[in-house]
């Protein structure tokens, strides 16, 4: 397997890792031999309406079954008594993060006509401020690697509006999150980069007609939708040493959709 060396019994720590994005992440770096966490708020993996809809194994579960390692730590990443106890888990097995992928995150349907407050605030608490609480608190167990790497999972909509009042605004504050992050910890040799997805294959996708799906692909250079694995790879490089000297930086994995 190739960079299996670089990532053998590295503890990889992926938030929403049962499903979508996160599975596909995890499930590549469990393929390159590192310790994988999934945190998530439930186990099983989410069935879409369009995708991800013949999963039958967990994510671990999967991980497992190809000689990897996993294990599952049921976390609702915007509770921080549950993200303490995350860490704690972590830190009582593993006394380190190596590789922290912040990936949890969820979008509600609605414009500000018809999105309430409080969901607002939901969205913003699971895809922006948890990945701030998140890493503040992992902060000791990554300054004890030798290989800090802070992957934090955005979209294509941090540079545009769409899809709702609360879900662009909470990617671009990822994308300057991540932009602090990697300003005040890159003395500790911790690289903190983004990924910003489109379309990419999952159940999130579930609030698309057949029809838009269809318009949308139309519009792509690259004229297939996005998979979690192709996620999966960018994040595998900014994991490796070949992007050591690379932090505070975003990389758009979209088939070209911005671009058009």
């Amino acid at each position: 397997m190739e960079n299996a060396s670089e990532f053998k019994d590295r503890v990889c720590l992926v938030t929403g890792g049962s499903s979508g994005i996160g599975r596909g992440i995890a499930l590549e770096f469990g393929r390159l031999g590192a310790n994988v966490l999934i945190a998530d708020i439930q186990e099983n993996s989410k069935i879409g309406k369009y995708h991800d809809t013949d999963i039958t194994t967990t994510t671990s579960e999967e991980i497992i079954n190809n000689g990897g390692k996993s294990e599952f730590i049921k976390c609702d990443c915007s509770k921080d008594f549950e993200l303490e106890n995350l860490v704690k888990s972590v830190e009582k097995k593993f006394k380190r993060i190596d590789i922290l992928v912040n990936n949890a995150g969820i979008h509600i349907p609605g414009s500000i006509e018809e999105q309430s407050i409080e969901e607002w605030d939901k969205v913003m608490s699971v895809n922006l401020r948890s990945i701030y609480a998140l890493t503040k608190l992992s902060l000791e167990l990554i300054k004890n690697s030798d290989y800090g790497r802070i992957i934090n999972i955005a979209s294509v909509n941090a540079f545009r509006g769409g899809l709702g009042p609360a879900y662009a605004p909470s990617k671009s504050g990822v994308l300057n999150l991540t932009r602090d992050l990697a300003i005040t910890l890159g003395r500790h040799n911790i690289t903190v980069n983004a990924i910003c997805p489109g379309y990419i294959e999952t159940p999130i996708q579930d609030y698309n007609t057949p029809e838009s799906i269809e318009e949308f692909l139309a519009t792509l250079p690259i004229k297939r939708l996005g998979k979690p694995k192709d996620i999966a790879h960018a994040a595998k490089f900014f994991a490796s040493k070949d992007s050591e000297w690379i932090t505070g930086s975003y990389l758009v994995v979209d088939g070209g959709g911005l671009a058009s």
